[in-house]
């Protein structure tokens, strides 16, 4: 029997690019020419603090009329902080190096082990739809406007040379332990060239006697759809190799320390049509013997929920899709030693029979191995029909299956699906949220293309990312769901853009588990949701209904529709400099 299953391998594709293995990588040419007259007044290279909000361009001065030499941060125990420095040069800088020391309060240290410094690199990105509606729809980079962007915070190269009439960004990153005292802390960063020093910054950081739980302990539902089979071909290796998997374990760390709490499992073949750049294979192998009878191999599918829940990820796995965008449905046939697809719909006996067979086995499968309590049957929005049928299989199949929906809100499935998330533009009633959380059910929204802003394309104000857990807090939802972490482009690294929606839309982070401003800024919004969530439980239990209402009203700038009025980036700073208050 074994040979004929082939542990799921005839069901990946055959060829892979070859990938951009280096850890070393040189950005895109710059398409924006230089404009020398905005350096005149740059007569010497110049250093400063600069601001985790601001994308600086590589080929102008920063805009920072008086350099900054020293900065002031307040974090939580167990809180990851960021701040961004910036260089920009009338003349080249070779080997630009970024030093940081330990920090100290009295006696006590935070260690330099644990503040990262990083350059921020330059990726190629283009802009929104003409109307400015929107990103959605298929698209010639010819006809939009492309630049480079400052996104990928670029850890692994330890020194770069900055050309004449550049600027830099340098990213550091403060992981407080949660066993730090509080107090204020003080370090520096020292900023060289060809070793010798150009400027030492002071970093002060105010620790709160507050400590924030462990990524795994939060509990913002953080859903970022994975692609394993990207990484496979971007690094040309076997998918599900041991290479394959230590290839994995430090992108999906990322994911893991951003609080995700989702697997992605795709248990048919292409659930979205190969509409990525690399296509979602079955992560389940679907045999049908000779004497027509069914087996199914879930050896690919263990692999990597047991390597994700290695990480962390753990609460749930939500599994593509009874109802792919294409309704044809891939399997190996014995009898003819050959794929075969069935065409079939939901409500159609074909297809109930076609599903009962695998569901009702994967149910045995998943229980055996402890898994079948987290585990979701999932959709993306379909016609209301399609999705009715769909659920009536299910419930045949085994009735106490769980069942995730990705699409619009429809109140009459409101009581089937455990999780369920819809557009921001939609709303739940405060009713229903908290029905839905006494039964135990996760309620949460999506933005894709479709939304201007707030957004993580690469062009995206970086307060964005973090605007939208924000969001979570102040609509009493249980977290957010986007649905790409990373699905690369061909040349992740160099170029964001697609030949569908708006550059960054496919993936959060890159190629060396390298991460992005998007994702940095995403993990502060949903470390400050935990923030939110436990001075709540505090001054509810205290009877402090003065911080409360102030919290509540500071929570109203999360309105999707007033963002023209309070913009993110300022909503974002008002809100946190509240928080730190307490």
């Amino acid at each position: 029997m074994k040979k004929l299953l082939f542990l799921g391998a005839l069901l990946l594709s055959s060829t892979y690019m070859s990938a951009q293995t280096s850890e070393y990588y040189e950005e895109a040419a710059n398409p924006i020419a230089t404009n020398s007259t905005l350096w005149t007044d740059v007569t010497a290279p110049q250093i400063s603090w600069g601001s985790t909000d601001i994308r600086y361009k590589k080929e102008e001065p920063a805009p920072i009329r008086n350099t900054q030499k020293s900065i002031n941060l307040t974090a939580w125990k167990g809180e990851k902080i960021s701040a961004q420095l910036v260089v920009w040069t009338p003349e080249t800088l070779n080997d630009l190096t970024f030093i940081a020391s330990d920090l100290t309060s009295g006696g006590n240290t935070i260690s330099k082990e644990d503040i990262r410094t990083a350059f921020v690199r330059y990726v190629m990105t283009d802009e929104l739809n003409k109307d400015g509606l929107g990103a959605c729809g298929y698209r010639n980079s010819a006809d939009f406007d492309s630049t480079l962007v400052a996104d990928v915070i670029d850890h692994i190269t330890p020194a770069l040379t900055i050309p004449a009439h550049s600027t830099q960004g340098g990213w550091i990153s403060i992981n407080v332990p949660r066993q730090a005292k509080a107090g204020k802390y003080t370090g520096t960063v020292t900023v060289k060239s060809d070793g010798n020093t150009l400027a030492e910054l002071k970093l002060n950081i105010q620790v709160k006697n507050r400590t924030l739980p462990p990524p795994s302990e939060w509990a913002f539902h953080l859903d970022l759809w994975q692609n394993p089979y990207a990484v496979s071909r971007y690094y040309n290796v076997e998918p599900f190799s041991k290479e394959h998997f230590d290839l994995m374990r430090p992108l999906m760390k990322l994911y893991a320390d951003a609080g995700g709490k989702v697997i992605t499992a795709s248990i048919m073949h292409k659930p979205w049509n190969g509409q990525t750049y690399d296509a979602f294979e079955s992560m389940v192998t679907w045999l049908k013997k000779a004497d027509g009878t069914w087996y199914f191999d879930y050896t690919v599918f263990d692999k990597w929920v047991e390597f994700m829940m290695s990480l962390g990820v753990k609460k749930q796995i939500s599994c593509y899709s009874m109802v792919p965008w294409r309704l044809s449905f891939q399997y190996f046939d014995q009898a003819s030693n050959s794929f075969k697809f069935l065409d079939a719909k939901p409500g159609e006996a074909a297809y109930e029979a076609f599903w009962m067979n695998m569901l009702q086995d994967f149910a045995r499968h998943l229980k055996a191995k402890g898994w079948f309590n987290i585990t979701h049957i999932a959709m993306d929005e379909r016609p209301m029909k399609d999705m009715q049928e769909t659920l009536k299989v299910i419930r045949k199949a085994d009735k106490d299956f769980k069942v995730s929906l990705a699409g619009t809100y429809h109140k009459e499935l409101l009581d089937d699906m455990d999780d369920y998330c819809i557009t921001i533009a939609e709303k739940f009633t405060p009713e229903e949220i908290e029905t839905r959380r006494k039964a135990g059910k996760v309620t949460t929204y999506y933005t894709c293309c479709t939304e201007p802003r707030p957004n993580t394309f690469t062009f995206s104000e970086p307060a964005e990312a973090e605007w939208l857990a924000w969001h979570s807090a102040k609509e009493n939802l249980d977290g957010y769901l986007r649905w790409a972490l990373n699905s690369w482009v061909q040349h992740p690294l160099q170029d964001s853009r697609f030949t569908a929606w708006a550059a960054g839309d496919t993936y959060m982070i890159y190629p060396g588990a390298r991460s992005s401003i998007r994702l940095e800024r995403l993990t502060e919004g949903v470390q400050s949701f935990e923030k939110v969530r436990i001075l709540k439980e505090e001054f509810e239990k205290k009877g402090n209904k003065g911080a409360i209402k102030k919290i509540d009203k500071a929570l109203q700038m999360f309105d999707e529709l007033g963002m023209d009025r309070v913009s993110p980036t300022t909503a974002v700073n008002k809100a946190k400099e509240l928080i730190n208050r307490y």
